[in-house]
């Protein structure tokens, strides 16, 4: 039995160790959810709910071993972790909530007399042709009702990111098994062991067998599950490249893709400068900058540039850079020391390319130093690509519709973020900006877990945010009846 060792990203020390998963126990893994998928859609509302809920309960019991779990193998700091389980807490209750109340809806059949049509007469005598049927038969056309319900469409192939280890992996298990589905998890290769403590809260709390499988394997027999017409769907979130492979690959089944990022944000000059300073360093460089929705382009109104660069840039220095499972700390490492060396790469090529570093540039191992730059144009892969680390690039402009013309230019469009008290500029920038969120005084990194959450263009189709999966992860189902 093959066992992965699981390293932490700031020193590589083993913080636990996983199964390998072979081709005969993802086999044994999809029968099983199969088997569970006829317990799951036959289960009451309530049942779901209060599994769900009972869940929550277990998390909080254990929410020591989750905050340091998820800080140990994603290096995420201590208090991002646990805001990490705070937000899952919510996640599954309002699952839960939703899991009582999701239905279906009337349709309603008297709309429209379609083909028939008769005659009959206004207050003054006239004639007036309305149906060919009389008014029994309209009566009776009445007396039809159309229900729309929804339901579970089958096993869920969830392959979730290393980010955020908990609450990006409830963003696919929850409203999945809010609607009576069965998931089979691929977790990320880095932060398996977080969703392995899940699967075991889930089950003390009532889960049917089968109902949560996890197959921690190699990319070639995640390839083979995403291809395996069995599962009825297939959740991604992870970069733009993996997410466009696998809806090419992935048949007939349902595909929902939560991709990458190039989080822009535009200051107008009538922002408020410190709270913008403040958010930019928040969404931009804490956790080392690894969120799909963080912080990575600003633009700010030149009459406020100098200003509010200075601020940035007196935040970010202030920022504290170690070891994650030290209280206190900002940033801790990337994922690995892999993608630090790429991200110092890209900073280099801008800065050889005619860009100015006004703080940081450097990286110790998997540790890149909080990074602003500045000059950066379009080519430079720092300004064009999602560089999912702590860099942030500030540059002035001069019209609002050259920000926001500049703000959009990008493959991607997944939020958006803009400082302004100009309702106006807000809306203006809703029509114009292809971006699937929006955030006015905040920057895109906002997210409250129920909202609908997905992007425009490379970023991804589908939304995520619990109802919203929900209804992705069901479909409907219409009955007439006629009761004439």
């Amino acid at each position: 039995m093959a066992i992965d060792k699981i390293l932490s990203p700031f020193d590589g020390r083993v913080v636990g160790e996983m199964h390998v998963s072979t081709a005969e126990d993802i086999e044994k893994a999809i029968v099983r959810s199969q088997q569970a998928f006829q317990t799951m859609r036959k289960l009451p509302r309530f049942v779901r709910a209060d599994i769900l809920e009972r869940t929550a309960d277990g998390i909080r019991r254990r929410r020591d071993e989750f905050v340091t779990t998820i800080a140990a193998e994603a290096g995420k700091p201590l208090y991002d972790a646990r805001g990490e389980v705070s937000r899952a807490l919510f996640n599954l209750t309002n699952a839960a909530a939703e899991a009582r109340r999701f239905g279906g809806e009337e349709v309603p059949l008297d709309m429209d007399a379609g083909v028939f049509e008769y005659q009959t007469t206004d207050s003054q005598g006239r004639s007036i042709q309305l149906c060919d049927l009389d008014a029994d038969a309209l009566n009776r056309m009445r007396r039809r009702i159309g229900i729309a319900r929804r339901f579970p469409i089958g096993p869920i192939l969830a392959i979730a990111p290393f980010n955020f280890p908990l609450n990006l992996v409830l963003h696919k298990v929850a409203p999945a098994i809010a609607v009576g589905n069965s998931v089979v998890l691929k977790p990320a290769p880095q932060t398996p062991l977080t969703s392995l403590l899940l699967q075991q809260v889930m089950t003390d709390a009532g889960l049917p067998t089968g109902a949560l499988e996890i197959c921690h394997c190699p990319v070639s027999l995640a390839e083979s599950m995403v291809r395996d017409e069995r599962f009825a769907m297939v959740s991604f979130t992870g970069s733009a490249r993996v997410g466009w492979h696998i809806k090419e690959i992935a048949g007939r089944k349902k595909v929902a893709l939560e991709l990458g990022g190039n989080g822009a944000v535009v200051v107008c000059e009538d922002a408020d400068l410190d709270l913008a300073a403040a958010r930019c360093v928040r969404g931009g460089v804490v956790y080392g900058g690894q969120y799909c929705i963080g912080v990575q382009r600003i633009l700010v109104h030149e009459s406020v540039a100098e200003a509010f660069t200075r601020k940035l840039v007196e935040r970010v220095r202030a920022c504290r850079v170690g070891d994650p499972m030290q209280e206190g700390i900002d940033v801790g490492p990337v994922i690995d020391e892999g993608s630090a060396i790429r991200i110092q790469t890209w900073v280099d090529e801008a800065v050889g390319a005619g860009a100015r570093i006004l703080t940081g540039g450097s990286r110790s191992k998997a540790v890149v130093q909080p990074t602003v730059l500045t000059d950066t144009v379009k080519g430079m892969k720092i300004e064009d690509e999602e560089v999912f680390g702590p860099v942030l690039t500030v540059n002035s402009y001069r019209t609002f519709e050259e920000a926001i013309k500049r703000a959009g230019d990008s493959r991607y469009g997944l939020q958006g973020g803009m400082f302004t008290n100009d309702l106006r500029r807000a809306f203006q920038a809703l029509e114009d900006w292809d971006v699937g969120g929006l955030m006015i005084n905040d920057v895109p990194i906002y997210r409250v877990d129920s909202m609908p959450f997905g992007g425009w263009k490379e970023s991804g189709f589908g939304r995520e945010g619990t109802r919203y999966a929900m209804e992705e992860m069901s479909d409907i189902k219409h009955l007439v009846i006629n009761y004439a």
